[in-house]
């Protein structure tokens, strides 16, 4: 009679417990800076379609995110919904069985297949998180500069260095706002920006993968090339200047011209008074097909551990849905959802950089997918050798060579 007792008692406590969980999602993140936005107005947006569904976004400041997301995910007590990072990061989630596969979630036909691949399997077998959105690089431009300057804003690199000539002339503000200190910028802003357009692209980056390219062909080396001839327009003392004091040069008006990231028009507009447009990255000569750094930035997956995988599938099919894209995109200024939705952006500068989408094919950042997985790490090699031809300390050339000499050390294809 006792042993009974206990065992109703115990099928009673699971039944509550797998009843308290029903019903209750909670999302893992690096997006700190967005916990307002999640919870003010995504949540409710999304609980007004599914009222019986709880969710909670339960961020971790971005350098500890990802080790704080795996120790959770190895004691088991990581949230259902888990934000994922591009690319090696939430691949190795997935082959470590963290993360559940996607294959034939309905969501995904929104996507096209460029849009997810960030989050696939080398072979491109199965899909792993839901995508959400993409950062795109160009430039930004100060509009009084140009307007008292009667300047235009470029479409080849000859129009390009024409304006940055004229700036240059007139002596009152600093052509372009960069600075090599931080050397990131000189690759995820710089060189996989401006490069698209001589490497093709996908056909470029996929050709590297392949090993049917090498970074010592004329595509890649032309664009150090290209960055090389940079210094003539940077500030003075531009090798100690910091990313934050390439915003603050351009925010506060001294400097015409500002290689960006789509993440800083949230930046500027809530931090400086200078009235700026954007153009995207020139082309060589007139008439080339133009290409731009559209990249993949943000998506979604679910916990393979998660108690209520049936109300997280709910969420992602959401993350899919055209009232996300808007929302996101229109609340997360410069973060575009990667959808095929058609949505109306209504911020100026980032309603003129997803247009670029609709003028030129879309790439990624070089690199991303594969080809910085060896030793030396291509990430930071780009951030050294970008820095170093920039601050004329070494040859576009030689640049070009250290990244294949490097590259081929590990990856077969590449020898």
């Amino acid at each position: 009679m006792k042993s009974n007792l206990r065992l109703v008692a115990a099928s009673a406590l699971i039944l509550c417990n797998t009843m308290a969980q029903a019903g209750n999602l909670t999302i893992e993140s690096w997006r700190v800076d967005d916990k307002t936005l999640w919870e003010d107005v995504l949540l409710p947006a999304f609980n007004k379609a599914h009222p019986n569904i709880s969710v909670k976004f339960s961020p971790t400041s971005p350098p500890e995110y990802n080790s704080a997301l795996n120790a959770r995910l190895t004691a088991g007590t990581a949230g259902d919904l888990i934000t994922c990072r591009p690319f090696d990061v939430s691949l190795d989630l997935f082959k470590k069985g963290q993360l559940d596969a996607l294959n034939g979630a309905a969501g995904l036909k929104n996507f096209p297949d460029s849009a997810q691949v960030a989050w696939q399997t080398d072979d491109g077998k199965s899909t792993y998180c839901m995508p959400m959105a993409s950062v795109i690089h160009g430039f930004f431009y100060n509009k009084k500069v140009f307007a008292e300057m009667g300047l235009k804003v470029p479409e080849t690199e000859a129009d390009f260095f024409g304006v940055l000539d004229k700036i240059k002339a007139g002596g009152k503000v600093a052509p372009l706002a960069l600075g090599t200190a931080d050397q990131w910028e000189t690759n995820q802003i710089v060189f996989t920006s401006i490069g698209a357009n001589h490497w093709k692209g996908e056909e470029g980056r996929k050709g590297l993968i392949a090993g049917k390219k090498k970074f010592t062909d004329p595509e890649f080396v032309s664009t150090f090339d290209v960055m090389a001839k940079w210094a003539n327009y940077l500030p003075k003392g531009y090798q100690a200047q910091t990313y934050g004091d390439s915003q603050n040069l351009f925010g506060t008006g001294r400097a015409a011209i500002y290689p960006a990231g789509s993440w800083d028009i949230s930046y500027f507009e809530q931090n400086s008074k200078v009235e700026f447009g954007a153009f995207k990255p020139p082309v060589q000569k007139a008439g080339d097909p133009c290409y731009i750094s559209d990249h993949t930035d943000i998506a979604m997956g679910i916990n393979s551990k998660s108690p209520n995988k049936a109300d997280a599938k709910v969420f992602l099919e959401w993350l899919a849905s055209k009232d996300f894209a808007d929302l996101y995109t229109n609340k997360v200024t410069g973060f575009f959802s990667l959808s095929n939705h058609k949505i109306e952006v209504k911020n100026p500068v980032a309603k003129e950089m997803i247009g670029w989408r609709n003028q030129c094919k879309s790439t990624i950042r070089l690199n991303a997918q594969i080809m910085s997985r060896g030793t030396p790490s291509m990430e930071n090699e780009l951030w050294n050798v970008g820095s170093q031809v920039i601050n004329q300390k070494m040859a576009p050339k030689d640049a070009a060579a250290q990244i294949q000499t490097g590259f081929s050390k590990w990856y077969t294809a590449a020898k």
